[in-house]
């Protein structure tokens, strides 16, 4: 069947700047050349997009290891580049999909590069396409893959001229998700050079001089993601500042820590010449300033960063008054308690890179308790084991042992307990607790908000708990461009972590114990999670608040809170109970743990996608019915308030009654 590209320039509007591969003039072979090698499928299908119109949907087969690709559906971005499996697909030959990428990275349509990509280009024999007709016939809907560019961690060329059979020559894409992609090619023309120079680019701006998409992306929203943070608000919502804490603007230029917020709380009674000379000794500049007083008994949780001892032992005065100003901002406790993240091996071989932690000998009226968090390096690992046994293959017969190897679920264990420890310290006012790590970047900022979480029942709404992460791990400072590669072709840079990933884990582990104290329900943190990798918004860029600042990234680009804000009824627990000052103490017990299959599992090609809770889906469905009697009943009532306001002309009797209006409710 000869290729039609009308319905391509109405899906792509810059197809009419790409010139037909005849008219290109290349020679067999030349980079800049398109060439017909063996056809593969493209449908076109209606779907809503951003910019109206009809969408090109290219359709293939089956990845390389057997099995469907199932994947997520729902609205398309303008930006996206879906593709799907379904029968009727029409025969295309694999030029126009060239040409395609061709359109894509013309500058007009720059913006649909966040989406691409999903194109397994197969061998594609009659035999072949009938197999597939075959698998798609015991199947409820198209498979619909759509990946986003900026969570494609690596790509990598497989197979050479010589090699021989199935999929053995084509691309392997890993992606940031839990997902591996493999497109088979033909050998024929050097069918993958292309995709893989365009994929190589796009995927990886940074190494090429490009912008991050974000700075592209033009959606509108009718909410301002950018204003649900204010740190002043958050602040005067705890009751701050009061008679023993204080607001400082002393980093209001970063000069004192370049990796802290503009705007910090610290003892009323320290200078800000104490805070500058208290800087000299913490990693990193990154004193001990607050993130949560208690509303009752004025308890404090306090992040820092650790002191710089070093192995002969060190010690600053000015840090250790501190520390005492600290304690004493609330007269009834006798200890200040700090929770050092990190194993107590750790800490003390942190001596010899001139790091440490607080001895009592220089710090006498504080205890010190190591919580046992490994470091980015172990977390790395040991979710690259969870990788290995949910994809592509999960082995039924050895589940429990295989997931036992990665240590995952041990290390939410620990964090979680350290985060219960804080907050029950804190909940029971035996004392204030000051939390640190190594930089204070990483597991400080896991072990803060999860007690923050806990302790305060603001938190856990929909815009608590994107106020905490914009407070907690936003504008203190957490890596994300190092733990993410956000646009760095650099897939084995040593900073990369899954600690922001740890974090949400341990949040939905909560509302799996407490399946009415959360407002959001599990999609708004897949929402997150996913959008930690896709670079479709700003929220996430960059390593802490001074990078953002000389980029303007509130200015340029568009926050993932007004994609959210804009559609709350979307990531809603139709379950949620608003309690006041309920403080909430997970299990943090291995019995109780479980793997988040919904989110580390979903790509798998073998594994059915959980459907949605029918319990849920039923009480939505009556929530719906309850605001229909309700909206009813005001009708009623207000019609009955109208009659009743009327002149009456006839003769004078019994008022009229207003009906009674029964509802199930």
């Amino acid at each position: 069947m000869p290729p039609r590209a009308g319905p391509f320039k109405e899906g792509f509007p810059a197809a009419s700047r790409v010139k037909s591969p005849a008219s290109q003039g290349g020679s067999q072979g030349s980079p800049g050349a398109f060439h017909p090698p063996q056809p593969c499928h493209v449908t076109h299908t209606r779907q809503p997009t951003h910019g109206g119109g009809r969408r090109a949907v290219a359709r293939g087969g089956e990845a390389a290891g057997g099995g469907p690709w199932r994947g997520r559906s729902g609205a398309r971005e303008r930006s996206s580049l879906a593709t799907a499996v379904a029968p009727g697909a029409r025969e295309f030959p694999e030029w126009l999909l060239h040409r395609l990428l061709n359109i894509i990275h013309t500058p007009w349509r720059m913006s649909l590069l966040r989406g691409l990509l999903g194109m397994e280009l197969i061998e594609t024999s009659v035999r072949l396409f009938l197999d597939f007709q075959e698998k798609l016939a015991s199947l409820d809907s198209a498979l619909i893959l759509d990946v986003p560019l900026g969570v494609i961690s690596r790509i990598e060329k497989m197979g050479g001229a010589t090699s021989r059979g199935e999929n053995s020559y084509g691309l392997d894409i890993t992606c940031k998700d839990m997902r591996n992609l493999r497109f088979a090619l033909k050998q024929e023309g050097h069918s993958r050079r292309d995709m893989f120079d365009i994929l190589t680019r796009y995927a990886f701006p940074l190494a090429h001089s490009l912008p991050i998409f974000a700075f592209l992306n033009e959606e509108k929203f009718n909410v301002d993601g950018w204003t649900v943070y204010n740190p002043v608000e958050e602040y005067r919502r705890q009751g701050l500042p009061n008679h023993h804490w204080r607001i400082t603007f002393i980093n209001k230029c970063y000069e004192l820590c370049d990796t802290y917020p503009a705007l910090l709380v610290v003892p009323y009674r320290a200078s800000d010449d104490d805070l500058r000379r208290v800087a000299t000794f913490r990693s990193r500049n990154r004193i001990p300033v607050l993130s949560w007083i208690h509303p009752e008994n004025k308890t404090v949780i306090v992040r820092c960063s650790q002191p710089l001892v070093g192995m002969s032992g060190k010690r600053n005065k000015d840090d250790e008054k501190y520390l005492d100003v600290i304690r004493e901002t609330n007269r009834q406790i006798s200890k200040l308690t700090i929770y050092d993240a990190r194993p107590n091996v750790n800490a003390v071989a942190n001596k010899a890179t001139g790091g440490g932690y607080e001895s009592d000998d220089a710090y006498h009226n504080a205890e010190l308790f190591f919580l046992d968090i490994h470091n980015i390096h172990v977390m790395r690992e040991s979710l690259k084991k969870v990788k290995d046994i949910v994809y592509p293959n999960v082995e039924e017969s050895h589940w429990l042992s295989s997931l036992e190897s990665t240590h995952w679920l041990e290390h939410i264990k620990l964090v979680l307990t350290g985060a219960i420890q804080v907050a029950d310290k804190v909940s029971s006012g035996k004392s204030s607790v000051l939390v640190h790590c190594s930089d204070g970047w990483d597991r400080t900022a896991q072990l803060t908000s999860l007690a923050m979480l806990m302790l305060d029942s603001f938190y856990r709404s929909i815009e608590g708990f994107e106020i905490l992460v914009q407070k907690e791990w936003i504008s203190f400072g957490h890596k994300f461009a190092s733990r993410i590669g956000h646009g760095d072709k650099n897939h084995a840079d040593a900073d990369r972590s899954p600690i922001f990933l740890q974090f949400i884990d341990c949040v939905w582990q909560m509302s799996k114990q407490f399946p009415t104290a959360f407002e959001f329900n599990e999609r708004f943190l897949i929402t997150i999670l996913d959008h930690l990798y896709s670079c479709r918004f700003g929220t996430f860029l960059y390593n802490c608040e001074s990078a953002r600042e000389r980029q303007k990234v509130t200015e340029r680009t568009v926050s993932l809170w007004s994609l959210i804000n804009s559609n709350k009824d979307k990531f809603k627990n139709p379950f949620y109970t608003k309690e006041i000052n309920r403080v909430l103490y997970p299990v943090a017990s291995m019995r109780h743990l479980e793997l988040w299959v919904n989110y580390y599992i979903r790509w798998n090609p073998r594994i059915k996608q959980q459907q949605p809770n029918p319990v849920e889906q039923r009480y939505v469905e009556l929530l719906a019915l309850r605001d229909e009697y309700i909206q009813r009943l005001e009708e009623l009532q207000l019609a009955g308030s109208a009659k009743l306001a009327e002149p009456s002309t006839s003769p004078a009797g019994p008022s009229p009654m207003m009906p009674h209006v029964h509802t199930h409710f």
